[in-house]
């Protein structure tokens, strides 16, 4: 009987904790007007939307550079700026593409060590709203150094307070919530073992500062 009611306790907590994420994610967008960082990285996705925000932000002058992480290999860099809008010199000067990464985790190591080789101490971070818990845990675990500052990309489909009732966004947020929480697990592990993504490889094509 114990065994059971401690089951069922932690049930409830897993549920509750599934709906506090939920209200976390809906609670990013709109996303407010960022102040000015270092720079600005963007994690690629299933459209090309993050991209897009993530120039129109670098033409606010909202930071120096921009990343794109996760781009990949067979994409050419002037395919990719065909994609995007805003000025081609400004993408050409002041943008840098990240092949390496395969997940969020690789994500989180080819942003560190860009803004590691920069000596940047600020970052805003584009990704889409239910992403950004788990992109900002695992960015911060690579470079807790790093100030982030979470602009998310809107997910229509999750706007709605009742999204557990529909199969498809139930599945999509419950799925990421457990993503979520093994991020936690493993910031909470990296943490307590004092290990760091200092040592990590550059992952990013080199470009030339803006003059």
């Amino acid at each position: 009987m114990k065994f059971l009611t401690f089951i069922a306790t932690l049930a409830l907590i897993w549920l509750i904790g599934l709906f506090a994420f939920a209200e976390r994610v809906r609670g990013y967008t709109p996303a407010d007007e960022p102040a000015r960082a270092d720079a600005i990285v963007a994690l690629t996705g299933p459209s090309a939307e993050r991209v897009n925000a993530a120039i129109r932000l670098l033409e606010q002058d909202k930071g120096d550079r921009v990343l794109i992480s996760g781009v990949n290999r067979e994409v050419r860099r002037q395919e990719l700026r065909a994609l995007t809008p805003g000025s081609t010199k400004l993408f050409n000067c002041c943008v840098d593409l990240g092949f390496e990464a395969e997940d969020t985790i690789g994500n989180a190591q080819e942003i560190a060590a860009w803004a590691a080789a920069k000596n940047y101490d600020s970052l805003i971070v584009v990704t889409q709203d239910y992403h950004m818990p788990r992109a900002l845990t695992e960015i911060r675990a690579a470079a807790p150094g790093v100030e982030l500052t979470p602009y998310a990309v809107s997910t229509p489909s999750l706007d709605d307070s009742r999204w557990w009732r529909a199969a498809v966004t139930a599945r999509r947020m419950t799925l990421e919530y457990m993503k979520y929480l093994a991020a936690l697990g493993r910031a909470a592990f990296t943490r307590g073992s004092g290990d760091s993504a200092a040592d990590a490889p550059p992952a990013t094509t080199p470009e030339k500062k803006a003059a």
